[in-house]
């Protein structure tokens, strides 16, 4: 039984039906690797650079396309409360967040690396999901573990360059 309920949109209308599988599987494979909880939710979503880069314009305030965007619903805001939700009687799945990739960076990381567009996918989305989970990689330390965590998760998966 899968370990994530994936709501997937493929909003290019592009993404070949295997693509989409194999990522699909990476990131089952990958939540059942971390010890995701059963039944936890994202959304993943496949856009076009520019639609991608209006996402980065408008919430990161980077007017450029980027390969994928993350955005973990658990994640505090400035100037958010946290809620305990172990105070509440909730039988509600956890939601960690959306991916968003950008298909067209995907392709253009593959040649520009020497590997597979379906293998930059699957690393885009192992990389967007541990975003979700909370790792990141602005700091020197940070990226060391994130990275290292990555790499591990999809040799495992027996995705390699």
């Amino acid at each position: 039984m899968p370990v994530l309920e994936i709501d997937l949109l493929d909003e290019t209308n592009k993404l070949l039906d295997e693509d989409k599988q194999l990522v699909e599987n990476i990131l089952q494979f990958a939540a059942g690797y971390l010890k995701i909880d059963e039944g936890t939710e994202l959304s993943l979503t496949f856009t076009t650079n520019e639609g991608i880069r209006e996402i980065n314009r408008e919430y990161r305030n980077k007017d450029q396309a980027t390969d994928v965007i993350s955005f973990a619903l658990e994640e505090m805001g400035e100037g958010e409360t946290e809620i305990d939700w172990a105070d509440f009687d909730l039988e509600t799945p956890k939601m960690l967040g959306d991916i968003i990739i950008s298909t067209e960076k995907a392709e253009e990381q593959a040649k520009d690396y020497g590997h597979t567009k379906a293998r930059e996918l699957g690393f885009l989305a192992v990389h967007g999901l541990l975003h979700l989970l909370g790792y990141d990689h602005m700091e020197p330390d940070e990226e060391k573990i994130m990275f290292g965590l990555q790499k591990e998760v999809l040799d495992a998966y027996g995705l390699e360059r």
